[in-house]
């Protein structure tokens, strides 16, 4: 019974101990520039904080109230470590802790001092960068003071409040314009190449199937890293000039200038101008003008009146003449389709443009080259390009200033 009572008496002698054991601190008034929380409410999560530690005996606003009050430098703007240190020598504690809360743009600050009261010194200080969320601040409090008594953290927890001081969008490189001309040489392929062959009397331009290409870009960089740069152009075109043509183009692209070499990759849509009819291939030469001879509808209509008003089946029996559709007269094997044709009906033509090149710089000056490919219904264009701008100028992306 005797040692029962011994090992009570000893454990509550050690709880005892351990608590008086343990260091006081008070947390004085912290400083608060541009997040929106009281220097009171601020003081508060720091001492809940710290009272979560379990390592120390902490005052609250009540143990501290009538020193504070007596003294009007407590209370205002007591920073230093002279004015902090003669505080916790008032108030009889340990120590000090002195916080500041800094609003950075897309970033919090938070400074903790911890001031040895009986030697006027600073006894450990800590500043940590946080992701700008100011409903974490608590959390924010923690994270310090766990590291300032090396106490472990969530990992998890760190992640998701920590700053990451990345280059997203730069404010070194800035937003740049860049505009300039450009020429270059294309081929046609598919049914543009079927097109620009074809005798004029058929509807078709009579070319060599390659045009050269002279126009201006207007390009503007909407994100810029030191390695990477994203960028909206738009291109104005005219081909074909040196053939007698003029083939107006707007394109509007999506492009990505890729390290420091200057790789670039650009793709979007484009819009022009086509005439169309509707007509048929003569593929084995049925009516007599080659094989491959494009008739319009109204080609059709002109040589089915020639070839069959003499026939006297085409009449009915009012004497109206009516001839034979192409597809009557093939018994189905031919039927109209829409088809490039010069002397066809004018409508909007659309594109979708991929282009690949390098961009080669001399002090302000860029020289970009692009190998492209316009891709439209039934073909496209697939050519080189080549240009000079000038950096123009430079606007900062980010306009929010610390």
């Amino acid at each position: 019974m005797k040692n029962v009572i011994m090992i009570v008496l000893l454990i509550a002698g050690q709880q005892v101990f351990g608590q008086n054991s343990k260091q006081t601190v008070a947390i004085a008034n912290p400083y608060i520039e541009s997040i929106n929380i009281t220097q009171s409410r601020a003081a508060k999560l720091i001492q809940l904080e710290l009272i979560k530690l379990d390592k120390y005996n902490v005052y609250d606003e009540f143990d501290m109230a009538e020193i504070i009050k007596g003294n009007e430098n407590y209370t205002n703007d007591c920073f230093g470590i002279s004015c902090l240190s003669n505080m916790g020598k008032d108030l009889n504690v340990d120590y000090v802790i002195f916080a500041s809360f800094t609003g950075l743009s897309n970033k919090i600050a938070i400074s903790i001092k911890w001031i040895d009261s009986k030697s006027g010194k600073l006894s450990k200080s800590m500043v940590r960068e946080f992701d700008n969320q100011e409903t974490e601040l608590q959390r924010m409090i923690e994270i310090l003071l766990k590291t300032m008594n090396g106490i472990d953290i969530d990992q998890v927890l760190m992640d998701r409040l920590k700053f990451n001081n990345e280059v997203i969008t730069s404010n070194n490189i800035g937003r740049i314009n860049n505009s300039g001309p450009r020429v270059g040489y294309a081929m046609m392929v598919g049914d543009m190449q079927e097109y620009a062959m074809r005798p004029m009397d058929q509807g078709g331009l009579d070319i060599f199937p390659g045009m050269s290409m002279i126009g201006y870009q207007v390009e503007k960089q909407y994100v810029g890293t030191e390695n990477f740069s994203a960028l909206v152009e738009g291109i104005f075109n005219v081909s074909g000039l040196e053939q007698g043509q003029f083939i107006p183009s707007i394109t509007i692209l999506n492009g990505f200038r890729i390290g420091k070499a200057g790789w670039e990759l650009a793709f979007g849509p484009g819009f022009g101008v086509k005439k169309v009819s509707d007509g048929f291939f003569d593929k084995d030469n049925r009516f007599g003008k080659g094989n491959n001879a494009y008739f319009s509808r109204a080609d059709w209509d002109q040589y089915s009146a020639n070839t069959y008003a003499s026939d006297s089946s085409y009449y009915d029996q009012f004497g109206f003449y009516s001839p034979p559709s192409v597809g009557t007269a093939t018994d189905g094997a031919i039927n109209y389709g829409s088809f490039y044709d010069s002397r066809g009906t004018l409508k909007i033509n659309t594109t979708f443009l991929f282009a690949f090149g390098r961009t080669f710089n001399a002090g302000a000056l860029n020289i970009p080259v692009n190998v492209f490919y316009s891709s439209s219904r039934g073909g496209g264009l697939a050519g080189i390009s080549v240009g000079f701008n000038v950096i123009n100028a430079k606007k900062n992306i980010n306009p929010n200033e610390y």
